[in-house]
């Protein structure tokens, strides 16, 4: 079955399905229901967000939305309190990015009544909190550079492949994919496991020619069809090791938000594309929570 038909038609399914109650609800909405407290949560204060920041002339982020880099940006001004103008690209849109930047990338950020654009989450956020202009500076504490943390994102990185990837086109709903071009573009440079970033594109030489179009969309719908119950008891097993290195349902290390969490939520937001996941309920609060803080909607409704 090739990967066409699968995003362009039997996949509309799906989407029906979501839209079937006028109920699109995002799971921040669920999350301002009180939640049960953790044993660490008991002693954790959620993080005091500040007055609302509107400017004359609203910041802009360019993002896609799948995209954990762009997330960090949009989270880090949702925390603040920024109100902002969200431009998504296509994944296959070259010129945008481009006559801003120089380049194809993602976030871009843009201060209108400055003139100024620039790019990289971390230099945005950075730009974002040493600004008077957008509320209290230095409001969110600086990474903790924890080990543990970084060891769980990697040993989970072939595993969130193989069940995300699959996922963000398959939907039908993300607006960087609303296009068979961009979507096409995203399987064309995104390998599968266990193919290398190298293997999977190849270098132009005839050594290594790379993947041809129509197996990467054979791969992509192989990966979607396949049962996920082995993969989802290996990342529900990851989540229950994650639950304890969380300190609380508000902020991942001690001591208060942080830019630990500005990352670590960031890529965690994609893991609830998956339908099927069990999350323990401390991690769970962690997700709703920031999600509602941050004002970025996880993706629980579409999830498949």
């Amino acid at each position: 079955m090739k990967f066409l038909a699968l995003s362009s038609s039997l996949l509309l399914v799906s989407v029906v399905n979501a839209f079937s109650t006028n109920d699109v609800v995002y799971k921040s909405i669920k999350s301002a229901m009180p939640l049960s407290m953790s044993t660490s949560s008991e002693v954790a204060s959620p993080f005091q967000q500040g007055p609302r920041i509107v400017r004359d002339e609203l910041p802009v982020v360019y993002v896609y939305d799948h995209c954990p880099f762009c997330v960090r940006v949009r989270l880090a001004l949702g925390v603040k309190n920024i109100k902002h103008n969200i431009h998504f690209m296509g994944n296959d849109d070259i010129p945008t990015p481009t006559k801003l930047v120089g380049k194809k990338i993602a976030p871009i950020f843009g201060i209108p009544e400055d003139d100024l654009i620039m790019s990289e989450s971390l230099d945005i956020i950075a730009k974002v909190e040493g600004d008077e202009r957008f509320g209290e500076t230095n409001s969110i504490l600086p990474a903790s550079d924890r080990k543990d943390l970084k060891a769980w994102q990697k040993s989970v990185q072939s595993l969130l492949r193989t069940l995300q990837r699959p996922r963000y086109v398959a939907t039908g709903l993300l607006p960087e994919f609303q296009q068979i071009d961009a979507r096409h573009a995203f399987i064309k440079n995104h390998q599968l496991p266990p193919y290398e970033k190298s293997e999977w594109k190849g270098d132009g030489t005839d050594e290594n020619p790379g993947i041809e179009m129509e197996t990467k969309l054979e791969l992509y719908a192989e990966a979607m069809a396949k049962d996920p119950a082995s993969l989802l008891e290996g990342l529900n097993a990851k989540l229950v090791e994650l639950d304890d290195m969380v300190f609380s349902e508000h902020y991942c290390t001690e001591g208060g938000l942080s830019m630990d969490d500005i990352d670590l939520w960031s890529r965690l937001r994609s893991i609830t594309i998956i339908r099927g996941v069990e999350w323990p309920d401390k991690l769970r609060n962690y997700m709703d929570n920031l999600s509602a803080l941050g004002d970025v909607p996880l993706y629980d409704q579409m999830a498949l």
